[in-house]
């Protein structure tokens, strides 16, 4: 069983900005390598404290016999963040899912690629008890470090209960968990169950609400545990929306870090003005007008507008922008100059060669 370092711990622990990778692809719809290895160095130079690698913005489709990617993507990750010889800490998560037998040998893979967690995805699982997955987090976890994962239905996920989420938290080598529930009342119930479990202090709590960044960043939960008041917060988030104009994303985050350490009315009154724009801005992304649809080639829009991926390519040619959508993308990008990194991806593609 690999452990988490004490480093990399308190590093997930202080709440770091983690992007899910997108893939890069040529118009044929092969890999670009130069662009996928780019990216990586794109979000080590923004500031990101890691990458999330072989996660859904990744496109699940890697795992296709006929594509066979997976193993591929994570080694060029691997080898970009080894290369760039960090002198600060930065996490490797690798995207896990399937069956336990296939959850496990991904698992085994990212080891072998020198991953230092795995973020496991609890999707196309529908017919599974509770406690049969359980049994599959459980096995997982004594192969590697897990980073838990809440997916919202609409996009393969399913709703679980809170009892399942107090089992869960319970669970050795479970070190985070990324809540994407979408969903007010199901992210209440995770952080109740995650603070009443006696792991509560060891599990670091990352947003994956795209619709609701800022503001889970800056709630306090606070519950009554063992007649003593407990609180927890997100601390950090792993975010499909944090792949793109994510210089912009560290600075947010250093802004609520430092609001949370010295908090004003006035602060918190602008951070939530922020917030509202930053859902917007999702929205035009991630199209939930249209049930997600357009969510990848939103992220690649922006992307490619950049000048880091060549075009929106996906791996299946019916994932394209829905109707509208490049419209909503044009006006989100005039409302809100001040979100986006354009500036900073300039300078780093003609520093990078």
């Amino acid at each position: 069983m690999k452990l988490l370092s004490e480093e990399l711990k308190r590093h997930l622990h202080f709440g770091t900005v983690i992007p899910a990778h997108p893939l890069a692809l040529n118009a044929d719809r092969t890999l670009n390598e130069f662009k996928q290895r780019q990216l990586g160095r794109y979000y080590m130079s923004s500031g990101a404290g890691g990458i999330a690698v072989g996660v859904h913005s990744t496109q699940f489709e890697i795992r296709d016999p006929e594509v066979n990617l997976f193993e591929t993507v994570l080694r060029l990750a691997s080898e970009e963040v080894a290369k760039a010889n960090l002198d600060r800490p930065f996490i490797k998560v690798a995207g896990i899912c399937g069956p336990t037998a296939q959850a496990v040998k991904e698992a085994e893979i990212a080891l072998k690629y020198g991953y230092d967690i795995g973020l496991l995805s609890m999707g196309g699982l529908q017919n599974w008890s509770e406690e049969q997955i359980l049994e599959r987090v459980r096995a997982v976890a004594a192969v590697m470090p897990v980073f838990g994962f809440y997916l919202q239905p609409s996009v393969g996920g399913r709703i679980f209960s809170y009892d399942f989420w107090l089992q869960f938290a319970e669970i050795e080598n479970i070190e985070a968990i990324k809540c994407a529930s979408f969903n007010r009342y199901q992210t209440l119930d995770v952080m109740r169950a995650v603070s009443h479990s006696s792991r509560r202090d060891k599990i670091a709590m990352y947003t994956g609400n795209d619709d609701n960044i800022v503001a889970d960043l800056l709630t306090t939960y606070r519950f009554e545990v063992e007649g003593k008041t407990f609180e927890k917060q997100f601390i950090g988030g792993l975010l499909g929306h944090w792949a793109v104009w994510t210089q912009k994303a560290v600075a947010l985050l250093e802004e609520i870090k430092e609001h949370r350490a010295n908090p004003t009315a006035q602060k918190a009154h602008e951070l939530l003005i922020k917030g509202i724009e930053v859902t917007d801005v999702n929205a035009a992304l991630f199209d939930p007008s249209h049930a997600f649809h357009g969510c990848i080639p939103g992220i690649h829009e922006v992307l490619r507008r950049q000048g880091l991926l060549e075009g929106r390519w996906c791996l299946n040619p019916k994932e394209e922008l829905s109707d509208g959508q490049m419209e909503e993308i044009d006006r989100v990008y005039k409302a809100y100059p001040h979100l986006n990194d354009d500036a900073f991806v300039s300078e780093f593609l003609k520093n990078d060669k």
